[in-house]
């Protein structure tokens, strides 16, 4: 009887730890290329502190504009071949098993929709451009990049599931990512109806730049609605500032961070992580070395 009651014990303590380490399996994700002193893609992808990284941004496409990336001091679009060099660092970091994803829109660009035969043009240009098709033009080199990010913040709210249906739709056996940064308010103003879809993989919320619904605010309350009210196959990502100088509003200490909010969020059966805003802020502060045993 003792022994039975022994091994019982010891089966309700692996579970317990089992479940602890599933509850804490997060990942950090990082936005790159909007500050030319945030050092390198492979450098970025060599601290072994992100599983993902998304290139920011191309800020130029649809409604028959011609698509135009922008890497801020990275590289200069507008010369044929400047941002071709960043294949081998895609290549380096996809290497290490990180993702490499480009990110559409951002705060400010020239981006709209304007039909669903615009969404289908649009995801054509990315399948042929940056994915896995072929083009004379391609601005990042033959680097295969694992996925789409949608950062809409402008535009139209619509047709943007066309959007994702069409970049899945390109990928066919091979498996594109498609994620998506809506701002804290649910539903999110522009990409509320594409996020039911059930097409995105990973949802990384902003939680900044929003004081009703970022910590300090009712931020709990808004993360269980995200957890609760997106398809259960996205995971859901916890956007935050990676220091207070990156946001107007929305930065959390690493020690708050740790101590406060992570164990409140970590329950969720879709919590995928944290997601910072950006490589440049990371690099000054620390913040993703300070959580990422903690994430």
């Amino acid at each position: 009887m003792e022994m039975k009651r022994w091994r019982l014990s010891v089966m309700v303590m692996m579970m317990v730890l089992l479940a602890m380490r599933q509850a804490a399996a997060g990942s950090i994700v990082i936005y790159w290329g909007q500050n030319g002193n945030e050092g390198s893609l492979r450098s970025t992808c060599s601290t072994g502190n992100y599983e993902m990284v998304i290139l920011a941004f191309l800020a130029t496409f649809g409604n028959g504009e011609t698509p135009m990336i922008n890497l801020a001091g990275h590289c200069d679009p507008y010369t044929k071949g400047s941002c071709s060099g960043l294949s081998s660092d895609i290549k380096a970091c996809q290497s290490r098993g990180v993702k490499v994803l480009l990110s559409l829109g951002g705060g400010a660009g020239s981006y709209y929709l304007s039909s669903d035969a615009d969404a289908h043009n649009v995801a054509s240009y990315l399948w042929d451009n940056y994915l896995g098709g072929h083009s004379d033009s391609r601005p990042l080199g033959d680097a295969v990049l694992d996925g789409i990010d949608l950062d809409i913040e402008g535009g139209t709210t619509e047709h943007w599931g066309s959007l994702a249906k069409y970049i899945k739709g390109y990928g066919g056996g091979n498996k594109v990512y498609v994620t998506a940064a809506p701002q804290c308010p649910f539903p999110d103003a522009y990409l509320g109806t594409a996020l039911m879809t059930g097409l995105f993989d990973y949802v990384w919320v902003q939680f900044y730049n929003n004081p009703p619904c970022q910590y300090g605010g009712d931020f709990l309350d808004a993360w269980k609605q995200w957890t609760s009210s997106l398809p259960s196959n996205a995971q859901i990502y916890l956007g935050l500032p990676a220091s207070s100088a990156a946001a107007g509003t929305g930065y959390v200490p690493p020690p708050t961070l740790i101590s406060d909010v992570l164990p409140q969020i970590r329950t969720s059966s879709n919590y995928g992580g944290v997601m910072l805003w950006s490589r440049y802020y990371d690099l000054q502060n620390g913040y993703s070395s300070a959580i990422k045993n903690s994430v």
